[in-house]
């Protein structure tokens, strides 16, 4: 059925290709106003105290918000952004231009999952479409609600099954007219974030380059310069690096922000080995994207009981926290060289290695004694990449309150300090910040 006028939702999923949400919006509307929320609940302070939003992910953030109203001017359309909560900006709207349904893509975390109910109280038609995984949540060989407990069980039961992605779908040329004209002030741009010197020069994913920016154009341009070269061939080799531009595929910031489809991802991927082979690196980037794919289904099978203190685990302990352990470890002053170069490089690029994650992760929890959600929540508020699904599903899994069949992980810091940093060099990038 065909609506006169619809609202599409942008959340996390800034882009016009490969959008069945996007798609099916433009297929049901006669008119369509594409709208973007900047909800000021998202930079207020956390329950631990700091704001929920740092600068390098808002201005990252900005970035792609202003490229996706650039590619939609080039179709005939524009993006209306609106400053205020969901619940009170996108009812109104719908009321001044007549709309009689708003279309986004489903987001199966709770905050999230709480915005659309309360639109719904409000009154308006909202159809939610799912479409940030790479695999069909119906296409799994299994039901969601019986997702293996275990990533290993759930990698081989799809690889025995030969599941396979759909192919991506080509953004719209055209999109339904807009409605009446609709006035609004435009947002507020972000203050600018300072860089220092040492952040220009060494910042392992630099946001504020043209080729780094957010947005789905820099994303597709990354992913056609990714897989031209070597990179991929040798990935497994070089994904636990600590900093450079090279050693990973950086293709997190972009899919976190929906900015990247991961199944554009990996046709790209696929087009590469097909073009010069596959091996084990390339199939190591497969195996990252279903790891990203896990977490997403653990959220459709268990929802709010992940955000739980003692998550899946029943019997975990009490979560403890020190409050002055915890300020330290986020300003990068525990005392440790290997941790603090890590928290200090995060607070100054908005990006941190994977390693270096699970490393400062594991200190924070199992050597300083703190809660793990605060952990969580200090990565939200600084990663340019953060994705509330793997961000929660890793700190689950380091906490021992997730998936993790042995009951948590302890990375001794000397030790992979020993190992991937022998000679000291990244502690001494990072030691001091300009």
């Amino acid at each position: 059925m065909c609506s006169d006028i619809a609202v599409y939702w942008f959340r996390n999923d800034l882009r016009l290709g490969d959008s069945p949400a996007l798609c099916s919006a433009c297929a049901a509307s006669a008119r369509l106003l594409p709208v973007y929320c900047h909800d000021p609940a998202e930079d207020l302070p956390t329950r631990w105290g700091f704001a929920r939003r740092a600068g390098p992910r808002r201005a990252f953030l900005y970035a792609a918000v202003d490229d996706l109203d650039a590619q939609l001017r080039a179709r005939g359309s524009r993006l209306l952004q609106l400053r205020g909560a969901p619940a009170e900006v996108l009812p109104a709207l719908a009321g001044a231009i007549g709309a009689t349904a708003v279309v986004c893509e489903e987001i199966a975390a709770p905050e999230e999952q709480d915005a659309v109910a309360a639109l719904r109280a409000a009154g308006l038609t909202v159809r939610t479409v799912w479409q940030s995984s790479l695999l069909e949540p119906l296409e799994l060989p299994f039901a969601v609600e019986r997702l293996p407990k275990v990533f290993t069980d759930f990698r081989r039961a799809l690889e025995w099954s030969d599941v396979a992605p759909p192919a991506p779908r080509a953004a719209p040329t055209v999109l339904p007219p807009l409605p009446d004209p609709v006035v609004s002030l435009p947002p507020s741009s972000p203050a600018p974030v300072q860089i220092g010197e040492r952040a220009h020069a060494h910042a392992s994913f630099p946001w504020w380059r043209p080729d780094f920016a957010g947005g789905e154009r820099a994303a597709l341009a990354h992913l056609a310069r990714y897989f031209a070269d070597d990179r991929a061939q040798r990935y497994k080799s070089t994904r636990n690096g600590l900093c450079g531009i090279d050693f990973s595929s950086k293709f997190a910031p972009w899919l976190a922000q929906g900015a990247l489809s991961a199944r554009v991802a990996f046709a790209a991927l696929r087009r590469h080995e097909a073009a010069r082979g596959a091996n084990e690196s390339t199939y190591w980037l497969w195996f990252e994207l279903l790891w990203r794919d896990y977490f997403r289904f653990l959220h459709l099978q268990h929802g709010r009981r992940l955000y739980r203190a003692c998550g899946l685990n029943e019997a975990a302990p009490a979560s403890g926290h020190d409050p002055e352990a915890f300020e330290r470890w986020c300003a990068g002053r525990t005392g440790h060289a290997f941790i603090d170069a890590a928290m200090r490089e995060l607070a100054a690029t908005g990006w941190l290695s994977n390693r270096m994650r699970q490393i400062v992760a594991s200190y924070l929890i199992h050597d300083l004694g703190c809660d793990w959600r605060a952990g969580a929540a200090w990565f939200e508020a600084q990663l340019v990449d953060y994705d509330v699904y793997s961000n929660h599903g890793n700190w689950l899994y380091i906490a021992g309150r997730g998936t993790d069949p042995r009951g948590g992980r302890r990375f001794d810091p000397d030790r992979q300090a020993a190992i991937h940093d022998p000679d000291g060099a990244y502690q001494a990038l990072w030691a001091c910040v300009d």
